[in-house]
């Protein structure tokens, strides 16, 4: 293992790795920590030809750039290599010159988050932790229980009351102990902490375990890879916690350092109007480690969050990268399900939704964030879950094309080929906006 140490994003305090070392002593939650490593030891044992080499396609394929040693546990946890795939009408659409998806909703429980709870499952059985915690609006929650139902570990589960139902399933079924929180994420977030000194179980919280990002940051050095190691121009990203996009930052870092690319990408930020913590704090020069909470409501469950965790590490993605944040409401999120899905075959959830919407936001110039020299050149865009994940929202998105099913009388007499060609012509042009 190549991991030399833990730094605060804060004061830029040294600490080593521990059990229960979770946030800086001086800084307190503020305090996130990034994972050190030896980067020229790195670069000797792992580089770009062995990869290209290498017939394991997991996560796991980038291990010395990760926070865990050699485990049984690891081996059971088959995360990571989805697809890279463009979308042409799509980029046509926005006037983008090429535009990649980068369809994380083919993760084992089908959301980015099973790669940050691999890692956490991986790190507590390491440390000798049989039992592992989180609150989650869904999808976290949803990627620790399943993935530790295959690893035989225990995880309980705090999620709020407004949590949807298809996700709340995903946890019953996989066996783990759910506590519904009456209140928000935030309330949810809060009871779990208290219970991890209690209990002295792994805590797995987004921007309070420092090795949960290294886990997401594995979706960046897989887009590079899948590029062929030219970095894109630009990456859009949606943000509730500011785990994933600062995941997202430190893979491409990573990538930099080790002499993969060239360049850094441009980070683009996505929030929803009633979550937007982050992208007010950019607009207004606000400092995100004394900023107070707001109230947070969004149709994008998972990326709703009163006060973002892992703030810090978000805010420097955007700004060290020359990037932006865009702001989208809830109508332009959920029109984006049914668009995104019929130009493309990816379905994306809600708060995945809302990271096309932000490039759909920056490629119009609608809210100053057009970059330099005007079109987008190469984006991706990363979809961070699958829409049945909340088929509620997605059928709230569906309802406003005014899309329907066609009734129809068994038999050939309930088939008319000129109703059904009409029909098919009004439903085409309503989904994808034709005039």
């Amino acid at each position: 293992m190549f991991l030399t140490g833990l730094r605060c994003t804060v004061c830029a305090a040294s600490h080593q790795p521990a059990p229960g070392r979770y946030v800086c002593d001086r800084c307190g939650d503020a305090g996130t920590l990034d994972a050190c490593y030896d980067y020229a030891a790195i670069g000797e044992t792992l580089t770009p030809e062995g990869l290209a080499a290498d017939p394991d396609r997991s996560m796991w394929r980038y291990r010395p750039l990760l926070p865990v040693g050699s485990s049984t546990v690891v081996s059971a946890l088959g995360v990571g290599g989805t697809p890279l795939v463009e979308a042409e009408r799509l980029a046509r659409r926005w006037g983008v010159g090429r535009l990649w998806i980068k369809d994380e909703g083919r993760q084992p429980t089908a959301s980015l988050k099973d790669r940050a709870s691999a890692v956490a499952l991986a790190r507590a059985a390491q440390e000798g932790a049989e039992t592992v915690t989180t609150a989650s609006t869904g999808n976290a929650a949803a990627a620790l229980a399943g993935l530790a139902a295959g690893t035989g570990q225990t995880a309980v589960i705090f999620v709020p009351e407004t949590a949807p139902e298809a996700k709340v399933a995903q946890l019953l079924a996989f066996g783990a102990f759910v506590m519904l929180v009456e209140g928000t994420y935030d309330d949810a977030f809060r009871l779990c902490q208290e219970t991890v000194g209690r209990f002295g179980w792994y805590n797995r919280n987004t921007g309070i375990n420092p090795y949960v990002g290294e886990g997401k940051k594995t979706v960046a050095l897989e887009i590079a890879e899948q590029l062929g190691w030219e970095a894109p121009d630009a990456v859009f990203v949606s943000v509730g916690d500011g785990s994933i996009i600062g995941g997202v930052h430190k893979g491409f870092k990573d990538a930099l350092k080790l002499g993969w690319i060239d360049r850094m990408p441009r980070i683009y930020g996505v929030q929803a109007e009633g979550s937007s913590y982050l992208a007010d704090a950019w607009l207004k020069e606000e400092d995100v480690v004394t900023k107070p909470p707001v109230a947070a409501k969004t149709a994008a469950d998972s990326i709703s969050a009163d006060l973002p965790r892992d703030r810090v590490k978000a805010m420097a993605a955007v700004v060290e990268t020359g990037g932006a944040w865009v702001v989208v409401d809830d109508e332009s999120i959920l029109e984006m399900i049914p668009t995104v899905s019929a130009d493309s075959g990816i379905f994306p959830e809600p708060a995945a939704a809302a990271a096309f919407a932000g490039l759909a936001e920056v490629a119009e110039g609608s809210q100053g964030n057009a970059p330099e020299g005007g079109m987008l050149d190469r984006v991706v865009v990363i979809s961070s879950g699958s829409g049945l994940k909340d088929v509620r929202g997605v059928m709230r998105g569906i309802d406003r094309t005014g899309a329907v099913p066609l009734p129809v009388r068994p038999g050939p007499d309930g088939l008319d080929p000129d109703e059904i060609a009409t029909r098919m012509e009004q439903w085409i042009r309503k989904l994808r906006k034709q005039t």
